[in-house]
C-alpha cells in the first residue's frame, strides 16, 4: 500500500461506478485471481480519455479484456482499440468478454509477445496503455515511442511495486531484483527522455501519465 489505506478507502468510496457488465467483468475477474486496474487507476484513465479523445488507443496486457471494455466505454468518441496479450489462458476469455459487450469489431485482440507483435504495427496511436508484464516495460519502450503519435500520451501502471522501488535492491527479495532494476531505469526513461514530459502519481500501485511533445516542442 503506496498511499495510506484509510484515504484509499474514502477516495474509493466516492467512486461512481461502473457500467452493470463492466462490474460483473470485474467481480469475475476478481473471484478468478486476475488482476484487474484499481479503482484509482479506473478514474485516472476515464479522466485522461475524457481531456483527451483518443481516437486510435493501444494497450500492451489485455487480460481478460476489462481495461479495454473500459476505455472503450469512457472514451466519449468513437475509437478503435488494438490489445496484445501473451497469456495463453486468458485469450479466449477477453474475447468473449468483447464479444458479449458488442465491441469485437472495435477492440482487436492480437495474441503473442507484445515486443514481437509491436514491430509488426505501423500506424501510430492517440493513447498507449502499458499493463504488462512488468520487468518487460523497459524493452517494450523503443516500440512504443515509435508508435506514440506526437501530442500522444503514455499511460504506465503497477510501477511503484506497492512501494519497493524506492527500497534498496539489497531490501527487495531476490526473485524480484530484476524487475526492480528494471522498472527503477523504466521510470528513468521515461522522466528524462527530451520527448515526454512524464508525472509520476502514486495512486494505485503507482502509475505514470507521459506526454509526447511536438516537434515544434521538442
Amino acid at each position: 500500500m503506496i498511499v495510506e489505506e484509510r484515504f484509499v478507502t474514502y477516495i474509493n468510496s466516492l467512486d461512481r461506478g461502473n457500467s452493470p457488465l463492466l462490474t460483473e467483468i470485474e467481480e469475475e475477474a476478481q473471484g478468478a485471481n486476475v488482476p484487474v486496474i484499481r479503482k484509482e487507476t479506473q478514474n485516472l484513465l476515464k479522466l485522461l480519455l475524457a481531456m483527451n479523445r483518443p481516437k486510435r488507443i493501444l494497450e500492451v496486457g489485455t487480460a481478460v479484456g476489462f481495461s479495454a471494455l473500459l476505455m472503450e466505454e469512457y472514451n466519449p468518441v468513437p475509437c478503435h482499440i488494438t490489445t496484445i496479450e501473451n497469456y495463453e489462458k486468458r485469450i479466449p476469455v477477453a474475447r468473449a468478454n468483447f464479444l458479449r459487450a458488442g465491441k469485437e469489431n472495435v477492440i482487436e485482440l492480437l495474441e503473442g509477445d507484445a515486443s514481437q507483435v509491436m514491430k509488426g504495427l505501423t500506424e501510430t496511436y492517440d493513447f498507449i496503455f502499458m499493463d504488462a508484464a512488468k520487468g518487460q516495460y523497459i524493452h517494450f519502450l523503443p516500440e512504443v515511442m515509435r508508435l506514440l503519435s506526437p501530442g500522444g500520451i503514455l499511460v504506465s501502471d503497477n510501477v511503484l511495486q506497492d512501494g519497493e522501488i524506492i527500497e534498496s535492491r539489497f531490501a527487495v527479495t531476490r526473485r524480484n531484483r530484476t524487475i526492480h532494476k528494471r522498472m527503477r531505469e523504466y521510470l528513468y526513461q521515461l522522466t528524462h527522455m527530451e520527448s515526454l514530459t512524464t508525472s509520476v502519481f502514486s495512486i494505485g500501485d503507482g502509475v505514470t501519465v507521459s506526454l509526447r511533445k511536438r516537434e515544434s516542442e521538442d
